[in-house]
């Protein structure tokens, strides 16, 4: 590779530039904050995008008139914390009632990156000074990350911890040392793998990072309806809570199942009485069996469907409340 292709490759990265060519290849990019800054396209109604906040890689949403941002584009947009840069995921088409729409500020300008890139290098510089103060203060808590926001008006901390973790002395000692507004934030593991990023059992990133919108409760009972091991180590993440996985088909195995008698039931199959061991959902097929141990395989459909009590009153009342 020669020199002038180095230059070129270097110039990207710093976000002066972006090729023409990098725009139509954008999709197989990864989002670090590159972002076309040159190519805006003139468009008349107002469009929503998803976006994902670099810093702590959380999903948001902003809503633009006359432009069309690329997918994986930079942007700057208003954030609790001031304005942050964010990367564009891509148009939202489908109905999102009820989220926040963040403000539209502008496309990443080179004096954006160049900052961006300044306080990468202040948050290493910084997170070393944090462990020595976490060291002299004794206190029990992982630092996981810290963040200068783009505006510098503040540092954030992120530390996770097995208890409450009495901060203040060590916030007075940060504030002395960086001369700025101190925040310390305790997150869960969940939100710390989402911000360190990893690749799953699956071998794909972890989903709390690349694919999930908000973190939601995942259950035990899920993996039970899903007949999968109940051994912690199989259905863990690396953050040693249960899979976001689990949560993706369960509406689906819940609904089947309901449909059906319980596994552990005796149903009445071709005039046999058999017990009615597992429900395969992805094969479709009901594992019985009799009652001298004998173990057999039949479809679905042959076996009774569950008898559901009326409830057409309490539809009706439902109904009433909803008008």
């Amino acid at each position: 590779m020669d020199e002038k292709l180095n230059d070129h490759i270097s110039k990207v990265i710093e976000g002066t530039k972006c090729i023409k060519n990098t725009i139509e290849d954008s999709n197989r990019e990864e989002i670090n904050g590159l972002g076309a800054t040159e190519s805006v396209k003139e468009v008349k109604e107002k469009k929503l995008y998803a976006l994902k906040l670099l810093y702590n890689h959380e999903i948001c949403f902003t809503e633009v008139d006359n432009i069309r941002l690329l997918r994986y584009q930079s942007v700057v947009i208003e954030t609790d914390n001031g304005p942050e840069i964010a990367a564009v995921l891509g148009e939202v088409k489908s109905e999102h009632n009820g989220v926040q729409i963040r403000k539209f500020l502008r496309i990443c300008t080179d004096e954006d990156f160049k900052k961006k890139k300044k306080n990468e290098e202040r948050a290493k510089e910084a997170f070393n000074i944090a462990l020595e103060k976490i060291k002299k203060h004794k206190l029990d808590m992982k630092l996981v990350s810290v963040h200068y926001f783009l505006d510098d008006n503040k540092v954030l901390f992120n530390f996770t911890a097995d208890e409450r973790v009495d901060f203040r002395e060590l916030v007075k000692d940060l504030a002395s040392v960086f001369k700025k507004r101190i925040e310390l934030r305790q997150i869960g593991a969940r939100d710390e793998a989402k911000i360190v990023q990893g690749i799953g059992v699956c071998g794909r990133p972890f989903c709390c990072n690349s694919v999930k919108y908000e973190l939601q409760p995942v259950t035990i009972k899920m993996a039970k309806d899903q007949n999968l091991t109940l051994n912690s180590s199989k259905i863990s993440g690396a953050c040693g809570r249960l899979l976001c996985c689990l949560a993706y088909e369960h509406e689906l195995y819940a609904e089947i199942k309901d449909q059906y008698p319980e596994e552990g039931s005796k149903v009445v199959v071709n005039g046999k009485e058999y017990t009615l061991s597992e429900i395969n959902v992805v094969k479709r097929k009901a594992q019985l069996k009799t009652s001298d141990g004998i173990t057999m395989y039949v479809p679905l459909e042959e076996l009774p469907k569950r008898e559901k009590p009326n409830t057409v009153e309490e539809e009706q009342e439902i109904i009433i409340e909803d008008i």
